[in-house]
């Protein structure tokens, strides 16, 4: 039965890059397994922890503000959560803060709209960069694929871009980019970059997740509205 519901703010470096997301959720469960936490698991034949990650990260691409929320069937103070997670986490996943979450707030990957990455790419022509920034943002369509195992997906990238920026660093120039990440539209910083014309071997760090927090009252009100129509 879940009592509580915990929301934990961490970071991936460059040792856990290479970890898909499957990975991460494994690595979780296993730290939370390790530090006897009361992890809270589903029904069925094959039960799973109730594990959720705000947004894919791909591979490659390091993090300093990742979201995880896990489900617990006891409580705990979220200082403790973090004390015995932060002793069994592989190394390049380290966790910064804990706090509780509401168990009928919505769930986080519903809540993701936005993602923040900085892309370092070291050695490329920052005007050439500043060209193609300034190009992909006055385009009405910015055509593009996904590729996926055999599968290849048409898309149009520029209604997932919400703003470029381009700073100037030693080493190389250095792009901003805010994209959208909500679950049904969502831009991938590789595949942005890509399309800029960076080098494949650009270091990629996402900075920042805006989620949308509706408040508790709010939530009471629109469930009152479908109650009554």
């Amino acid at each position: 039965m879940k009592v509580q519901r915990v929301r934990i703010r961490y970071g991936v470096s460059a040792d856990a890059r290479h970890l898909s997301q499957r990975d991460l959720v494994d690595a979780w469960q296993h730290a939370c397994e390790q530090g006897e936490l009361p992890l809270a698991y589903s029904e069925g034949k094959r039960p799973s922890p109730h594990i959720s990650i705000a947004a894919p990260l791909p591979q490659g691409v390091t993090s300093t503000c990742e979201l995880l929320d896990f489900y617990l069937t006891d409580h705990l103070s979220p200082t403790e959560v973090l004390r015995r997670l932060s002793e069994h986490l592989p190394c390049g996943i380290q966790p910064f803060a804990a706090h509780e979450v509401g168990l009928n707030a919505p769930s986080l990957q519903s809540q993701v709209r936005v993602a923040e990455y900085i892309v370092k790419a070291s050695g490329a022509d920052t005007g050439a960069v500043r060209k193609a920034i300034a190009g992909a943002l006055s385009a009405r369509t910015l055509p593009s694929e996904y590729k996926r195992e055999t599968r290849v997906k048409g898309y149009d990238l520029r209604p997932l871009i919400l703003d470029l920026r381009l700073q100037d660093s030693e080493g190389g120039p250095t792009v901003v980019m805010r994209l959208r990440a909500e679950a049904e539209r969502s831009a991938r910083a590789d595949q942005v970059a890509i399309m800029l014309g960076l080098p494949e071997d650009a270091a990629i760090e996402r900075t920042a997740l805006e989620i949308e927090e509706v408040p508790v009252v709010l939530l009471a009100y629109r469930r009152s509205g479908e109650t009554g129509a």
